[in-house]
């Protein structure tokens, strides 16, 4: 307990899945939470079951308004910003990359990309303004590592967040502000996101069977769960990591060391 204490965390997509396991997780760590999404509903059930120190903020991370007053709203609710888990994210499975709308693909790129292009870019300065550092997790995918025959356009939004992140890396470490930027790499994880990516039955609202895909194709045999990767970023988000930046960690129950 406490690995996170007295810290102000802002975690997009928090409504559900890994953004939500991932506010728990701080919160019960110590910090400071300001929850956004655009699920208003779950979002606040969420933010109102951590109770005084947390929040839920509406936050379309596509627009840099919202986030230029998204971040304002956390630094005024909570003194400063230190951690920044740039979360929120859509995945658009197509089969046939010839049959995939410019449309469906510049909103994905939007969401994944231009999302945690503008956190990254109004997360910073804030915590440059405040001086005293900070850590920045973006959350890409075991598609932003190897390729997929059903996800090009997902893997080219998740591939962007990884080399984006060791960039902006290497960028503070260059001016030596004590800011830390990682990239997070999930695997199969048990998130709604996998009704988007892949259907189930035609006509279902459900995902695929997780558990017979895992068996097959993750070494170790199971689905992970958002806690899984929230540990990894609580990890990251802590003063344990001081001496991380520029990395991607891997949560993949061994996908891709296949």
């Amino acid at each position: 307990m406490g690995r996170v204490e007295g810290k102000v965390a802002l975690v997009t997509g928090a409504a559900s899945g890994i953004g939500r396991a991932t506010a728990q997780m701080l919160a019960a760590e110590g910090a400071w939470v300001m929850l956004t999404d655009v699920q208003d509903d779950l979002g606040a059930q969420v933010a109102a079951a951590l109770g005084p120190n947390a929040r839920y903020l509406h936050h379309d991370v596509t627009s840099e308004d919202a986030w230029i007053a998204t971040v304002a709203a956390t630094v005024r609710a909570f003194g400063g910003l230190d951690i920044l888990v740039n979360n929120a994210g859509i995945g658009i499975g197509v089969p046939d990359i010839t049959k995939m709308s410019l449309g469906d693909f510049q909103r994905q790129q939007a969401v994944n990309v231009d999302g945690v292009f503008l956190g990254v870019k109004h997360g910073l300065a804030a915590m440059r303004q405040a001086g005293k550092g900070g850590s920045i997790i973006n959350i890409s995918s075991v598609a932003g590592i190897k390729g997929s025959a059903i996800l090009a356009a997902y893997s080219a939004t998740k591939g962007a967040v990884r080399l984006f992140s060791k960039a902006v890396a290497m960028e503070c470490a260059a001016a030596r502000d004590g800011v830390r930027v990682n990239s997070v790499h999930p695997g199969i994880i048990e998130t709604p996101i996998w009704v988007d990516i892949l259907p189930g039955a035609p006509g279902s609202n459900a995902g695929p069977d997780l558990d017979a895909l895992t068996s097959a194709a993750v070494p170790i045999g199971v689905k992970g769960l958002p806690s899984d990767i929230a540990e990894g970023i609580v990890w990251l988000a802590s003063d344990a990591s001081r001496y991380v930046t520029g990395s991607e960690l891997v949560i993949d129950g061994g996908f891709t060391a296949a």
